[in-house]
């Protein structure tokens, strides 16, 4: 299945470098990480033992709700395995025609099964292997015939309070805290939200701070404050406790309920 220029362009290629994304730049999700080590990187690291029965899987998919690091975890196996990442979205690939939408979504469906197969039965040992990595938040719309192809199915969940507490840490380690800053009470105030919910409410908390700088200044009066004094404004517990107030999950206990259950049937442990 071949691209164009335009949907092309609408790809993220993704190949290591300055920003490139290690494990430790993903907060908890350790079942998570070591599935995804062993099916993804270490097919690559060393070909030479996966062969026969210990064949790579011919497709892995991370499912679970919005915002909970499936991008990043596909930018960490990036940058394990020295590989490009292309970002593609179905909506990527069916904007530009004019079919409806479930003509097109049946042949970008039937087009995909046949390149997944096409990749996996290919005897040409010389060229570097290709591997499909998915992603959804709808796992429940995976059809059979693509559920079977993607082998391994892996749960992405919600953060618990140990997961929470080293995103909130990773997300202000350049940030000043201050005194009685409670990142633990932090962490247990915010169960049932996701990864991206929490890195809104770290960088809410994160601005409170020159809020009450700048509040009843004029524009004059603010150019003069100096940066070193700007740099300094510590994030406050206050601070936190309003953008809780303010921002809210994005996820439902239904979502959670329905990731869950599609797990217990088809997930990998």
């Amino acid at each position: 299945m071949s691209l164009s220029k335009e949907d092309a362009e609408k790809c993220i290629p993704f190949s290591g470098g300055p920003g490139r994304v290690k494990w430790d730049d993903v907060a908890g999700l350790s079942e998570a990480k070591r599935i995804l080590q062993e099916a993804m990187v270490l097919p690559l690291l060393m070909p030479e033992y996966f062969q026969g029965i210990r064949r790579p899987w011919r497709g892995v998919l991370m499912f679970g709700p919005p915002g909970t690091g499936k991008t990043h975890l596909a930018k960490v196996i990036a940058t394990e395995c020295g590989t490009t990442f292309m970002n593609i979205s179905c909506s990527s690939l069916l904007s530009k025609w004019s079919s409806t939408e479930s003509d097109m979504s049946r042949w970008v469906k039937s087009e995909l099964l046949v390149q997944i197969d096409g990749v996996n039965n290919s005897n040409n040992t010389s060229s570097k292997p290709v591997t499909l990595l998915a992603a959804t938040n709808f796992p429940g719309s995976l059809d059979k015939a693509l559920r079977k192809r993607l082998e391994k199915r892996i749960y992405i969940p919600l953060p618990d309070f140990k997961s929470r507490k080293e995103l909130i840490e990773i997300n202000l380690k350049s940030i000043m805290l201050a005194p009685g800053m409670d990142v633990e009470e932090v962490a247990r105030r915010t169960e049932g939200y996701s990864g991206d919910d929490l890195t809104n409410i770290c960088r809410d908390a994160s601005l409170n701070g020159i809020r009450r700088k700048i509040e009843g200044k004029t524009t004059d009066e603010i150019k003069s404050i100096s940066k070193s004094d700007i740099l300094k404004i510590p994030v406050m517990m206050d601070g936190f406790l309003e953008a809780l107030d303010k921002i809210q999950p994005t996820v439902s206990a239904r979502d959670i309920q329905r990731h869950e259950k599609w797990y217990s049937e088809f997930g990998s442990k």
